[in-house]
């Protein structure tokens, strides 16, 4: 299509976008807020053992991968809108049920539910704005998700900032559990979450479906209506003839096993690598084990608090110059900057555990690798797994996508204490180190360009290129 720009309500398109990517604030905020709570809620709970600690930080992973499991027939049978709602409800029910707590039972079950959200939302939101984005701008509008992500995480971390009062230099738990930090405050830095989960709730019942999933639940005049709110009606006409032409290509019955076919396989396969690697990459470690990686660098509480918030204004900054790059420099480039990048300053962490290097020094580092990967790594790993797949299995192989990602990111959590104790922080970042490095190969060698096309062409370039060539893509061939 020529002249998109010409034809298309962009305020619109980034007010749906927006309230879409509202999902992500939540995913982040709900991520992140528990790492400022821990030695508060820790000391209530009187949580000495290393593994109910661990438990405590990963209960949510689980529910993420509950929720990322059942996010694929979520939005295949009930579209992208009422799951989307749904994480909503399950944002807000986390989020009061974890404030109120009575016991740490009750404390872990509702960080479940408060996963299960995030595992549908990070699968949905940005699948949803993929489809009403514009191909050109595309790259950009899921970014803007990663972004709201950041915003979430950041947000948490002032609010645990500005909720916590300062702590008495080597507190012991027991000193902490009769401060109002132990007592009260950790309730609201997880009650806090209610005011934007419940906004996101009452907004998004003012969202249209996705048009791509109209059309393939046979609801073709409503897509069209809502691509003429999107743009003009020759570029609604023209892209619903694209949706329905890939559809009618193949209209079987759409089950996992589809996922298997020889033509599909290949895509899934990279799309679950790519999850993986986002998460095995190493740097939501320093998310959530902030305090233990800040206090081997030899910061207090306080200072600690202060090191986080600093890492989520860097996140959040990198993530904003990332959104221009994704469309203009692509995805593949950035994805080898983030992987050949964090390599190094992993070896320059590690080196200056090693030495007994502490303070500033190791925070400029973790700060450039949090740099790094917020303008690489974190958005496009995101933008990819909504565009490659093909559109009757995008619902799945999406959701199958965000299943291993947050497989993986339960797996990091929880070994990360334990190869911290056998290996120590050196160890742990060097070996982060070598998995950053063996990423740059496999994206070197498979994940072809994507910017600038749109889902349907892409589907059907994809699907020749990997009949040419089954062991595997040639970026070569799609730059």
């Amino acid at each position: 299509m020529n002249n998109t720009q010409t034809q298309l309500n962009m305020g619109y398109v980034w007010t749906i976008c927006l309230v879409a990517a509202c999902g992500g604030l939540l995913f982040g905020y709900d991520w992140v807020v528990i790492g400022g709570a821990k030695p508060f809620y820790e000391a209530w709970f009187s949580i000495t053992d290393p593994a109910q600690s661990g438990w405590a930080m990963s209960s949510a992973l689980a529910g993420c991968v509950f929720g990322a499991l059942m996010s694929g027939w979520c939005a295949d049978k009930l579209g992208r809108r009422l799951p989307l709602i749904l994480s909503a409800i399950l944002f807000s029910a986390s989020a009061l049920g974890t404030a109120l707590a009575t016991s740490f039972d009750m404390f872990v079950i509702y960080r479940i539910v408060g996963g299960v959200g995030i595992g549908l939302a990070s699968a949905l939101s940005p699948l949803y704005i993929a489809e009403v984005s514009p191909a050109e701008k595309r790259g950009r509008f899921v970014a803007v998700n990663q972004l709201t992500i950041v915003i979430g995480v950041l947000a948490a971390q002032l609010i645990n900032l500005i909720i916590a009062d300062p702590v008495p230099g080597g507190a012991t738990q027991q000193m902490l559990v009769d401060t109002w930090n132990g007592q009260t405050g950790w309730r609201w830095m997880f009650g806090a979450e209610l005011v934007p989960a419940l906004a996101f709730l009452v907004l998004m019942f003012f969202v249209p479906e996705s048009p791509r999933w109209l059309v393939k639940a046979g609801k073709p005049e409503r897509a069209r209506t809502m691509l003429e709110r999107i743009g003009s009606k020759g570029y609604a006409a023209q892209t619903l003839q694209d949706i329905e032409q890939t559809l009618q290509q193949d209209n079987h019955k759409v089950s996992y096993s589809t996922l298997l076919q020889p033509q599909i396989k290949p895509i899934v396969i990279i799309g679950m690598v790519l999850a993986v690697f986002q998460q095995w990459c190493g740097i939501n470690v320093i998310f959530n084990y902030a305090q233990e990686i800040f206090a081997s660098a030899g910061f207090d509480i306080n200072g600690t608090l202060k090191s986080i918030v600093a890492t989520g204004i860097i996140n959040l900054v990198f993530t904003i110059a990332a959104l221009p790059l994704v469309d203009k420099l692509g995805r593949r480039k950035l994805m080898l900057l983030g992987a050949s990048g964090l390599t190094v300053i992993y070896v320059l962490i590690a080196g200056a555990y090693a030495m007994g290097v502490m303070g500033w020094p190791v925070l400029v580092l973790v700060l450039a690798a949090i740099a790094i990967y917020a303008l690489t790594l974190a958005p496009v790993t995101w933008v990819l797994l909504s565009e490659i797949f093909p559109t009757r299995v995008r619902g799945l192989a999406m959701s199958l996508g965000t299943l291993a990602l947050w497989i993986a990111c339960f797996l990091l959590t929880y070994t990360f204490p334990l190869l911290n104790a056998s290996l120590g922080a050196a160890g742990s970042f060097l070996l982060y180190g070598v998995i950053c490095a063996a990423g740059y190969l496999y994206i070197l060698r498979n994940v072809p360009e994507t910017k600038g096309v749109t889902l349907e062409a892409l589907e059907a370039q994809l699907a020749q290129l990997h009949q040419k060539h089954p062991a595997g893509a040639n970026p070569e061939s799609m730059r």
